[in-house]
């Protein structure tokens, strides 16, 4: 608290923010608070900054975390707008860093809204002459991008799920084969509903099927351990945790249906994953092996796509975990899924930087460490590892890579042995098109916000060279 009292916090659209999240007016916020309407608003607007004793005050009246809401902004938001006002359509205008970083600090809703009309944008381009007709309101957003924005938001950590699957672990065995024996007797016991593993022939195309008529649950021969497992939670989970999933579906307002039914399954494989990792377990046993992937793995059960999950997910209150960021690569460097952490190092709307090892692992027993630098100078500690082929017929490899602020590296045994502010890092850009590092041999697109500088008498180790100013 002494360092809240050396400086001076102006954090009023973070108060106004807060004071809408719980629905109240100024005049009731301010009754709450023991203090004058006229003063609130002056906080709000930033024209008084937040004492100490009114930082307490809030803690004390609306239960919040005090770091969490005298933290920096992230960059997240300014490096989203600095690549939407990148695009050519208006980067002749010359929007400053410093505006951007104003626009993102003191106005969020300003920046979403500019986010949201970008990604429609973009979705129109990729799709022209298909335009919906919206009835003049504005274009919905696809799903997925809904869903990826709903669980940044929430920093993919929903408190209600993960308090009642904590609930129904603490009834269950640790061991995750015993565990499993114990849902299925579960499911046919409270829920008339039996597990059968089939052969793979009966589930073509199919890893699990739900026949809902003579409830069974069929799972597919092929599918590992960790897979039944998960099925097995994820059904008792939709039964026994309805009500919170619904709750959290609802207050996630989905635009549609398909966003409505995507959110469900969602907040059901998270509530699958917290059943088979539940939190204070997990997140004890993750700090105490200093986050051995392989051994997390193996001693819950779970894959590493289940396990990479459920660390970018340890955002409780009080008891936080590393603040991970996740990514599913597949081998052409495509983002098939992500969850952006508290620093994500790439850009938004683009692949990630070809300079970034992750997209090149191969093992499925050994993790792959690599420490980046971003253009502003910030370290991140990035693990890789690869994915055990799916199926047959599947060409592609993907891969699954986790990351976090290298201040975070002591905390992880992947990262020993690494100099985490000496060490040469590999500089990374957030992705070709936006990445102002001139002499990088591994550009494959040019940049949008500066003119080539191409001569028929020189050619430069560096593809598609661009102009200083």
């Amino acid at each position: 608290m002494a360092e809240l009292n050396d400086r001076k916090l102006y954090l009023g659209p973070k108060l106004r923010v807060l004071r809408r999240e719980l629905g109240l007016n100024q005049t009731r916020m301010a009754e709450e608070l023991g203090v004058s309407a006229s003063y609130l608003n002056h906080l709000e607007r930033n024209q008084r900054p937040l004492t100490a004793q009114m930082l307490l005050r809030l803690a004390n009246t609306y239960d919040i975390d005090i770091r969490d809401f005298t933290a920096t902004p992230a960059e997240g938001g300014a490096g989203d707008l600095t690549e939407i006002l990148s695009d050519a359509l208006v980067r002749d205008i010359g929007v400053g860093r410093d505006e951007m970083l104003e626009v993102a600090e003191n106005y969020p809703g300003v920046s979403e809204a500019i986010t949201r009309f970008y990604r429609a944008l973009s979705d129109l381009r990729r799709a022209p002459g298909e335009t919906p007709d919206t009835g003049g309101s504005a274009p919905v957003a696809a799903p997925i991008d809904w869903l990826r924005e709903t669980i940044a938001r929430a920093g993919n950590h929903f408190a209600e799920i993960d308090a009642g699957a904590e609930a129904i672990a603490a009834q269950l065995p640790d061991d995750p084969a015993m565990m499993q024996a114990a849902l299925r007797t579960r499911l046919k016991d409270r829920h008339g509903m039996t597990t059968q593993v089939v052969r793979a022939e009966i589930l073509t195309g199919t890893v699990r099927h739900y026949d809902m008529h003579r409830r069974r649950l069929m799972l597919n021969e092929r599918m590992p351990a960790s897979g039944r497992l998960f099925a097995v939670a994820y059904h008792l989970c939709a039964q026994e945790l309805s009500e919170a999933i619904a709750a959290q579906v609802n207050r996630a307002a989905p635009p549609d249906e398909d966003s409505r039914r995507i959110a469900t399954i969602a907040f059901t494989n998270y509530a699958a994953a917290a059943l088979i990792m539940p939190y204070d377990r997990f997140r004890q046993a993750a700090e105490q092996s200093r986050h051995d992937l392989l051994l997390l793995r193996d001693r819950f059960g779970v894959s590493i796509e289940q396990l990479a999950h459920r660390l970018t997910s340890l955002n409780r209150t009080g008891a936080r975990g590393v603040p991970f960021f996740m990514a599913k690569i597949d081998r052409a460097g495509i983002l098939s899924k992500r969850f952006d952490g508290e620093a994500w190092p790439f850009a938004r709307y683009g692949g990630a930087c070809p300079r970034w090892d992750a997209h090149d692992v191969r093992t499925t027993d050994q993790v792959t460490t690599q420490l980046i630098e971003t253009l502003d100078g910030r370290r991140f500690v990035t693990l890789a590892i690869a994915l055990p082929h799916g199926r047959d017929d599947a060409r592609s490899r993907s891969v699954i890579a986790l990351g976090c602020e290298a201040k975070h590296g002591g905390r992880i045994v992947h990262a020993d042995g690494i100099d985490l502010d000496k060490d040469e890092a590999t500089q990374i850009g957030p992705t070709c098109h936006l990445c102002e590092r001139r002499a990088c041999p591994d550009r494959a697109l040019p940049l949008v916000t500066r003119a080539l500088d191409l001569h028929s008498y020189e050619r430069t180790t560096a593809p598609f060279p661009f102009r200083r100013v």
